[in-house]
Order: structure tokens, then sequence, then C-alpha cells
């Protein structure tokens, strides 16, 4: 797929860097390694690349299935233009990562969420080693290659790109240890035939209202995959619904839920429509 697109226009994908994070996987994963891509600091800029035509797609991190959604992400969607246009599921496996042998490791460099997902493998086999938190897999990686008595636990794609050598693999606490990220863009694709819809809603305050607005995806036995609520930060105690659904928007029966979701909601947004691959 990289290749042939490549062949038409180099597209530019944003993503939330820095090279040789697990973002920047995802995005290989659903581009190739052909087009050119642009690490960016946060997801915030990730968007706005996107928005201002500087970059064809962005991809941002989403949910993991250990540690839940990634909170700044919903909240971007609130005021963007921008849709879903696909989601990339990827495995994560984390490795330990040292130019020291694993017996003299007296610092462990380690990002926060990786951090909460190895959790258990630290206590067990690295119980001493002082624990210094990174902004990125990528950039833990990058500290351990300068001291030999130091490592990290990151992606293999972080530690090649900054030749630290593996030790072991698959430190994750939860074997089935997955990321979901997003794609972003600025029109979506034509139903597919096994497509997922991402919707956000506000209801209005009065009893039964969640209840009243989700009822037509029951009427129509539309599948509800998720279901999130965040502080709207607009009001007090007012909070935005996101809910994930299976098929397209453009399909009669989603089509029909959606409109009749409007009716009990003061604000109704479609994200996109997009594949639903696994």
């Amino acid at each position: 797929m990289s290749s042939a697109l490549s062949l038409e226009k180099t597209l530019t994908i944003a993503y939330l860097g820095p090279e040789a994070t697990f973002t920047h996987q995802a995005a290989i994963k659903r581009f190739g390694a052909s087009l050119r891509y642009a690490p960016q600091k946060t997801i915030s800029d990730v968007f706005s690349e996107v928005s201002k035509h500087r970059a064809d797609y962005g991809v941002v991190p989403v949910e993991n299935s250990t540690e839940g959604v990634v909170t700044h992400t919903l909240d971007m969607f609130v005021d963007s233009d921008l849709k879903i246009v696909a989601q990339v599921v990827l495995r994560i496996s984390h490795c330990l990562a040292s130019k020291g042998p694993r017996e003299q490791i007296k610092k462990l460099y380690v990002h926060p969420q990786t951090l909460a997902q190895c959790r258990g493998w630290i206590q067990r086999n690295l119980p001493h080693a002082e624990l210094v938190e990174t902004s990125s897999n990528a950039r833990s990686a990058e500290l351990a290659a300068r001291e030999k008595q130091a490592a990290a636990i990151c992606g293999e794609l972080a530690a090649t790109e900054y030749g630290v050598p593996l030790i072991e693999r698959d430190l994750q606490d939860n074997a089935a240890n997955a990321t979901r990220f997003l794609v972003l863009g600025r029109q979506c694709g034509p139903p597919s035939g096994h497509d997922r819809t991402s919707i956000m809603f506000s209801i209005r305050d009065e009893v039964g209202a969640l209840h009243k607005a989700l009822a037509p995806f029951r009427r129509f036995r539309i599948n509800m995959t998720k279901i999130e609520s965040r502080p709207s930060k607009r009001k007090a105690w007012e909070y935005f619904f996101f809910v994930d659904c299976d098929g397209h928007s453009e399909q009669p029966k989603v089509a029909k839920a959606i409109e009749l979701l409007g009716h009990h909601c003061s604000f109704v947004k479609v994200l996109g429509s997009y594949p639903n691959s696994d």
C-alpha cells in the first residue's frame, strides 16, 4: 500500500513522537515505510498538522487494553473537525534493553504508561533498581544507551534505533496487552461492509436522558462496542459521551439511530466511520 501511494504523491503522516515509539510503529504498520513521517511533541500538534494541511494523516493512541483510554485524544475531538478514517490495533511487547548485564542494572528508565503495564515484572526482577520516569519509550532507550549500569523498558524498534541490546522480551504483566491507535484524516471513506462508527454527544440534564438517548441503538439492533464519558470543561458536571458502534454512518439503520439520538441530546457529532479491523 505504501509503495503504491508513494508513486502518486508523497504523503506526510504526523504522529505522536519521537521516532521509534509505539505510535511510530503503528503508523508504519498502517502506511508502510516508504512515506514521509513527521513526529510531533503532543497529541494536539498531531491534530493541528492535519487540520492545517501540513500532514495528510495523523496517528494518535486512544486506548490501551490494560490502562484504558487516552483522555487527551478524546478531548481533542470536541473542537476538531477531523475524522477518524482508520484504526490500528498493535500488540505491545515491552522489552528490557541495556548495554550491561542484567545483574548490574542499578537504574531503570521507563515511561509512566509502560511502568503501569510492567509493574509486576519490575517488582519481581529489578526490585532495587532506581526508577526514572521518561517522556517516551524512545527517550528511555536513548538515556539507557549512555550508561552501562542503566536499562530501559521500551519497544524493540526503540532499542534498535539507539543501539541498546535486548536482554528480555514480553515484560508486560498482561500477555494480551495491546494499544488501539486512530488514524486522523479530513474525510471518511465509503462503507467497506465491516465498519465501526464513533460518535460523541452531550445529553440534556433530565431524568433518564442517557437511557432515552441510547434507545435507538437497541431499537435498530446496533451493537455498541464502547462507551466513555469525559467532563465537557465548559460547564460543571456536564459530560460528553463517546460511543463506538458497529456499522457505517451511511448505512440506513445507523443513520436513523444517529438521527433519533439527536432528539434527546443537546449536541451530537459523528467522529468517523472506518473499517473495523482488529
